[in-house]
């Protein structure tokens, strides 16, 4: 555990796309200095540490130097699902602490080898699962605690982004998502997965069908997804980043939900808004903080302030490695199921 007394000193590695929704939310935090970080792009690199006032850059070939030289207490993971292996064994064998975005690996295989490599090596692993940090889902989870809705009978997601129907599609934003072999369920819906799994307990069946609605791209951009939980509930979800929704920012909430429920039921909108209608009553506004700031309502900061804060106080980590296997295992399940057309069981 790192003493309260100093600074939490931390390294990253990346400087993409996503990686602008950590660094400002780091450079946000109290008590957290990101020291340096490292990138193959090195112009990119410079450009990253200038915007967001990290000190120190390092060349790619460079990242055992880095890790040697700035001794930190954890290092930030933001690169390709293919590279994590490799970072984390480097980073693990000098006993840093890691967080690691998803896909951790590109197979479910890869996958726990990366979890072993940081559970052998005794360090500590937090997977950079955001969307259960979204504020409207801890929301609809305090409200499952407190009985809200009763016995929870399913839940509902529709997701359209609109962003996949273009023919230079992703392009601009994150053009590696043309080349995914696998790319809704594997980028995307693995997060709805997850939440799934945060709202509902541990799914024990997965049926799924899966298309590709545009020609230029390699992987699905669109599926039907039913998760059958433990406890009798239902989860489904409706995804596309083809198709449009009504509204000029997809990916605040990206997507609606509904959760049906003994007492009745409860409504998340495109703009954040929660809703719970009990039965034969009406409906009432469920008051909540949610702002548009940063990524989906700010759930990358919120995310990483649980990171800091458990370091801080020795607590575990929400989104392990090992608990996160579980949602890996539920990614394969659907392509699993959508090759043979069949219910796939998920194993305990």
């Amino acid at each position: 555990m790192t003493t309260p007394s100093r600074p939490l000193r931390g390294v990253a590695v990346g400087a993409g796309y996503f990686s602008h929704f950590q660094y400002d939310a780091w450079a946000r935090l109290p008590g957290v200095e990101i020291t340096a970080l490292c990138n193959r792009n090195q112009e990119r690199a410079r450009a990253t540490a200038a915007r967001h006032g990290v000190p120190r850059v390092y060349r790619w070939e460079d990242l055992d130097r880095m890790l040697d030289e700035e001794k930190p207490d954890f290092i930030d993971i933001i690169t390709p699902p293919e590279t994590h292996l490799d970072i984390v064994r480097r980073a693990a064998a000098r006993g840093i602490a890691i967080i690691c975005q998803k896909p951790l690996a590109p197979t479910l295989e890869e996958a726990r080898t990366v979890v072993a490599a940081a559970r052998e090596a005794g360090v500590r692993f937090l997977v950079h699962e955001n969307w259960r940090w979204q504020p409207w889902y801890r929301e609809i989870k305090r409200q499952l605690e407190a009985g809200t809705l009763g016995e929870l009978f399913s839940i509902s997601v529709r997701m359209r982004m609109g962003d996949g129907w273009q023919p230079d599609a992703y392009l601009a934003r994150q053009p590696f998502f043309r080349e995914y072999p696998r790319l809704l369920i594997y980028e995307t819906g693995v997060h709805f997965l997850d939440t799934f799994r945060f709202l509902g307990g541990e799914i024990a069946s997965i049926y799924a069908r899966l298309q590709k609605r545009n020609p230029d791209i390699r992987g699905e951009d669109a599926g039907q997804v039913v998760c059958g939980f433990r406890s009798g509930a239902t989860a489904i979800l409706d995804a596309s980043r083809y198709n449009e929704a009504d509204t000029e920012d997809a990916r605040y909430t990206f997507g609606t939900v509904r959760l049906d429920g003994s007492r009745g039921h409860l409504e998340l909108d495109l703009e954040g808004n929660l809703t719970f209608k009990p039965l034969g009553e009406p409906s009432r506004r469920i008051d909540y903080p949610h702002e548009r700031r940063g990524f989906a309502g700010d759930c990358v900061y919120f995310l990483q302030r649980h990171f800091v804060e458990c370091m801080r106080e020795g607590k575990p980590f929400e989104s392990t490695g090992e608990d996160y296997l579980r949602t890996v295992a539920l990614v394969e399940a659907c392509y699993q199921s959508h090759a043979n057309g069949q219910v796939v069981t998920v194993q305990a």
